[in-house]
């Protein structure tokens, strides 16, 4: 198991894993989350290609019941990390007196490894909101967040449960002015692999328009969009680092938990945003923190 020996050598990282059966990731990660000392996480990513199903004779699913079978796996395993004699009788998986020893860490804020999961239409939404611990989504504008993070606030609401944390993606072009950071992403995308960017284009068309909403997975992302695949210039992280601070900070305001970057040049990039950038916006939530009402 390759996360092992590295989370044995490191103290900050975290570790997600993907394995497709639900008993064997159960065991797994309860021994992953012990040798990284709880720093161990999944993410259950439902399937958007029917390439990758049919290729390993998976049995492909219509859009809705995939998230439906998500939401069953991530019960199952939620089952076998926090029971004793795990039972379930799903339309999809099944448990039968299910004893799983050691069991993860067990932490009054962490009771099991926390779960990740993505998506973008109603039943992603609705799913994050009764079953999830993190809901990753694609790179939005403030209001597109907005949209999201109450659709999953609602659900879990519903649900009789609190609201998962939010995580977003993001492409980062910091340079000491707006013009430059503009310059660098025109030239990005001048310099994208059309034929590449076309291919995706291809390969994911058929995501969003699945789903009963038109609500899928770039439903309507550009060319520019698809540059970073995963949208994180509509984020707009662009800018000089007072520019890119305030939006991050911003962010954190609407109910944003955690920001994936991507970066230009990641060694030299990572350390200007540690720099430039990161200090600004501890500053500025320094800032916010003292400004609030204290409470009577």
């Amino acid at each position: 198991m390759p996360v092992s020996p590295v989370s044995r050598g490191s103290d900050r990282v975290r570790f997600a894993y993907r394995v497709p059966n639900v008993g064997v990731l159960a065991k797994l990660g309860a021994t992953a989350d012990h040798l990284s000392n709880g720093r161990f996480a999944v993410n259950v990513v439902s399937g958007w290609f029917k390439g990758e199903f049919t290729a390993l004779g998976e049995p492909w699913l219509e859009h809705d019941e995939r998230y439906r079978r998500s939401e069953e796996f991530i019960r199952a395993l939620r089952k076998i990390w926090t029971e004793d004699h795990a039972e379930l009788a799903g339309d999809f998986y099944r448990l039968r007196d299910f004893s799983l020893k050691p069991k993860p860490l067990n932490a009054p804020e962490r009771p099991h490894p926390e779960i990740f999961q993505g998506g973008n239409s109603t039943a992603a939404r609705a799913m994050a909101g009764r079953v999830s611990d993190w809901y990753f989504s694609n790179g939005k504008n403030f209001d597109g967040v907005t949209e999201q993070i109450n659709d999953i606030r609602a659900s879990a609401a519903q649900a009789g449960r609190a609201a998962p944390k939010f995580g977003l993606n993001g492409f980062l072009v910091a340079r000491d002015t707006e013009a430059e950071a503009r310059e660098t992403l025109r030239e990005i995308v001048a310099k994208a692999d059309t034929q590449a960017v076309h291919g995706f284009r291809d390969a994911v068309q058929q995501a969003g328009p699945s789903t009963a909403d038109g609500r899928g997975m770039w439903q309507d992302s550009s060319f520019e969009d698809l540059v970073q695949y995963n949208d994180g210039f509509r984020t707009g992280l662009i800018g000089n680092p007072e520019q890119i601070a305030e939006r991050i900070v911003a962010y954190r305001r609407l109910g944003v938990d955690l920001l994936l970057l991507g970066f230009l040049r990641y060694l030299e990039e990572a350390e200007y945003f540690g720099k430039r950038v990161l200090p600004l916006v501890r500053e500025l939530e320094a800032q916010e923190a003292e400004s609030e009402p204290v409470a009577a």
